[in-house]
């Protein structure tokens, strides 16, 4: 999936690496100890609407991108987007096709 911030187009990827980068920004960590995680509570927020999650998904899949967007070039694209639910709407279809993170999303729906 391609995302345009700040007039530069950028590559997000939701495979394995995607899912680790997730879990450092959204993990759970217990007395130091990383749980992981990160999926596990960020995708019920983006079906939620959550713009935070958002930001930190979308940071998470721009994992390859050098030099990669910062969280706060990402907050303001979000708080500066005229579609913001399209944006959402596109990340959960390419997660959902994600072949590292399609069956923990479609085994978390209700």
């Amino acid at each position: 999936m391609e995302l345009k911030l700040n007039d530069k187009t950028i590559e997000l990827n939701f495979g394995v690496r995607f899912v680790r980068e997730l879990d450092k920004v959204a993990g759970m960590s217990v007395n130091g100890q990383s749980f992981g995680f990160g999926l596990t509570k960020s995708l019920p927020a983006l079906q939620a609407y959550d713009p935070a999650v958002l930001s930190d998904i979308i940071y998470s899949a721009a994992y390859g991108v050098k030099p990669r967007p910062t969280q706060k070039v990402i907050d303001d694209f979000i708080d500066n987007c005229k579609d913001l639910e399209k944006v959402f709407d596109e990340v959960q279809k390419e997660i959902n096709e994600s072949n590292a993170v399609k069956v923990a999303a479609k085994n978390m729906k209700p």
